[in-house]
């Protein structure tokens, strides 16, 4: 258990920083502060009751950099190592395929994480300016069911990069996420309007996809409606962790089976 650790925490570091090297993150930063900054600030027409509703743009923009940061990273963790055989080199130390997966994946979920809280602390200093920080546990809660969701995008896109080319996996993988982000509370609704067999395809979707809606709390947020119940928040935590453990066990049964 202790070599499984150790190895697994060198992953997460060489993870992280491999991650950070790229220019694309950074580029991110620029465009969240060149966008973000004046949508949070902003009072148009002198109403500053509307600043609410650039608030709340200013979160989706919040939520839209940081699922392309987690769909990449995780895209990014396995193709490179095939293509350039590197991956030969880091099982032949010998490190398990399991150890392999695990350090990567914590790795993309960290170097996600601190991207993610980069952007919220943005936030959170563009309120304070323009008129003071009045949020409370729901802005806390918003957070870390937004660090949850961030796991759950890097282990879909994990497994993608396993299965499917780069392109295709950040392509099928963004389409899942942002179709449940939308629309994924009215496909109930919507397989009662429509016949069989497009029913049966659409609560199959329902029940199989990642509810990305589950996590997003922006409204609540920025109309001070309040946090959710400890006991609907603690059980979207435990959906995220059930979601993240089973597509990590798809991975690791995936991998198992690659020639190598």
């Amino acid at each position: 258990m202790k070599t499984f650790l150790r190895q697994v925490r060198a992953l997460v570091k060489l993870s992280f920083t491999e991650l950070w090297r790229r220019n694309d993150i950074f580029a991110m930063f620029v465009l969240a502060l060149a966008l973000m900054v004046p949508l949070s600030m902003s009072a148009p027409f002198g109403t500053k009751g509307a600043t609410r509703y650039l608030d709340e743009a200013a979160l989706l923009l919040v939520w839209a950099y940081s699922l392309f940061i987690s769909l990449g990273t995780g895209a990014r963790l396995f193709p490179p190592e095939f293509e350039s055989r590197t991956v030969y080199t880091l099982l032949a130390k010998p490190i398990s395929r399991g150890a392999l997966l695990v350090g990567k994946f914590a790795g993309a979920v960290a170097a996600s994480w601190s991207a993610l809280a980069f952007f919220y602390a943005m936030f959170a200093v563009a309120s304070l300016v323009h008129g003071g920080f009045g949020y409370g546990a729901d802005f806390a809660q918003a957070f870390v069911l937004h660090l949850a969701f961030s796991a759950l995008a890097v282990a879909v896109s994990l497994l993608g990069s396993l299965l499917v080319t780069p392109s295709a996996n950040l392509t099928l993988s963004s389409i899942a996420l942002v179709a449940m982000f939308f629309f994924g509370r009215r496909l109930p609704a919507y397989a009662d309007t429509v016949s069989a067999p497009l029913s049966w395809l659409v609560r199959a979707a329902y029940a199989v996809a990642p509810h990305a809606e589950f996590f997003d709390m922006r409204q609540r947020v920025v109309h001070g409606w309040g946090g959710v119940e400890w006991t609907v928040f603690l059980a979207v935590l435990g959906y995220a962790a059930f979601y993240v453990v089973a597509l990590l066990s798809l991975s690791a049964a995936v991998l198992k089976r690659k020639k190598l």
